[in-house]
Order: structure tokens, then sequence, then C-alpha cells
């Protein structure tokens, strides 16, 4: 993994070293924040995002559901998206948009008035399991559950349900797992710490249904509609 030099930080091109937050970012203390994990391919054409429309509208519809104002349009965002790998000369790269509560009192709810910032970072990152596509991954079903659908947005991209994902991912980690599985508030099965769950069983494609505490990720969503256009029963 490796960063790029300049970032996207409220409205402007910058250096990585000026791209900074203040410690009292309301963020940082409560996990208010929502971002997109978005790819950018090298094609014939040029550097092509994977369905950025989609992912920059996911984030808004995640700020909606915890009353942050992004204070940008969709359409300005996905030309800061753009702007970004042309500044960085890129022809791949893993993108990060992120808005988060910024300084603005210790309180839980955040003060009237407080500042929302914007950042969209762009890094040279491989496949988020390594060779697991070629040689496979061990993984373990983790002790800890997913939250109940009733407690937590579970499709909202937010920093703050991450917490959970750490959870099983230590826990993996310290069985020597690649990665860890959830179950549900009910017993049955999620997702993994960081993706969605497909099963193949006699010839259909099987995966939990959002109820069950899943983020419905956009990946999910390509994976169901590819096997559709296959003629595969999902």
């Amino acid at each position: 993994m490796s960063y790029a030099a300049l970032i996207w930080h409220n409205g402007s091109i910058k250096p990585w070293h000026e791209a900074t937050v203040h410690v009292s970012a309301h963020a940082l203390h409560y996990g208010s924040s929502v971002f997109e994990g978005e790819r950018v391919y090298a094609t014939p054409r040029g550097p092509c995002y994977f369905r950025l429309d989609d992912h920059t509208h996911r984030l808004f519809e995640s700020a909606s559901i915890y009353d942050i104002e992004v204070g940008y349009s969709e359409d300005e965002i996905n030309a800061a998206c753009r702007e970004l790998i042309t500044a960085n000369a890129m022809q791949s790269a893993y993108v990060r948009p992120i808005a988060f509560r910024g300084a603005g009192g210790l309180g839980v709810l955040p003060e009237e008035g407080a500042p929302v910032d914007v950042s969209i970072l762009a890094l040279n990152w491989g496949a988020y399991h390594g060779d697991a596509l070629k040689n496979g991954a061990d993984v373990c079903v983790s002790s800890w559950s997913r939250p109940a659908p009733n407690t937590l947005p579970s499709w909202a991209k937010a920093g703050g349900n991450y917490l959970s994902s750490q959870l099983i991912g230590f826990e993996a980690r310290r069985g020597g797992y690649a990665e860890g599985i959830a179950l549900g508030y009910n017993g049955l099965l999620s997702e993994g710490a960081g993706e969605n769950l497909f099963l193949v069983r006699k010839g259909k494609l099987l995966t939990p249904p959002t109820s069950a505490g899943v983020l419905a990720g956009i990946t999910r969503d390509s994976v169901i509609t590819l096997a559709g256009t296959l003629g595969i029963v999902v």
C-alpha cells in the first residue's frame, strides 16, 4: 500500500502533509464519519472508475442517515475524484472519499453548525486479501456477531460501524486466519469483516440478505447483476 502525493481536502488539491485535522475532531472521538472505497482501473481509454456515481450516491445516503451535511453536490464529489487521479497521474488506484465531523465540541451530539470536513485519498493498493484469489484464504467464524438491524444501520458505510469489523479481524489474526466471518444477531451467516459473502451450492449462488446486518455492497450488487445476465440463480 502506497499513498499518492496529493490529496483532495475541503475543496482543493494539496500535498499529503498539509491535509490535517484537529485532535478535537468529533469523528476521532465518536466515529462520526462516512466513506467509500472505490477502484480505478487502467483501460485502453485511460483510467476509469468502477461505478463512481453509485459509490458517491451511497456516500450521500450514509451521510443523510447520520445528519452529516457534505457541503458539496454529488457531481462536485465525482469531479473531485476524477481531478485527484489526474493530479496524481495515476492509471489505477484505490480511492477513499470520506466526510466527517470536524472540531465542534466533545458532546455525543455535535454543536450546531459544527464543521464537516471532506477529503479524498488515492493510493496504490492491490487485492484486499493478496493472492487469495489464486491460493484461497483460511477463515474462521468469529465469536463476535454483527449487531441487529435495529441497533446500527449496517447499510450505511459509516466509520463507527467498522469497530465491529476490527474485533472480528483481530480475533481472526490472533488465530492465524486471514479473515473472520461474522454471524448475525440470530446466529445465521452475515458477512466477513471486510467483505460480503457468496456460496456456490448446486449451481446456485447464495448470499445473506441485507436483513442479516450486512453492508449492501456495490460489489455484492455487481455480482448479483452479473450472475443474472449469465442465467445463474441467486
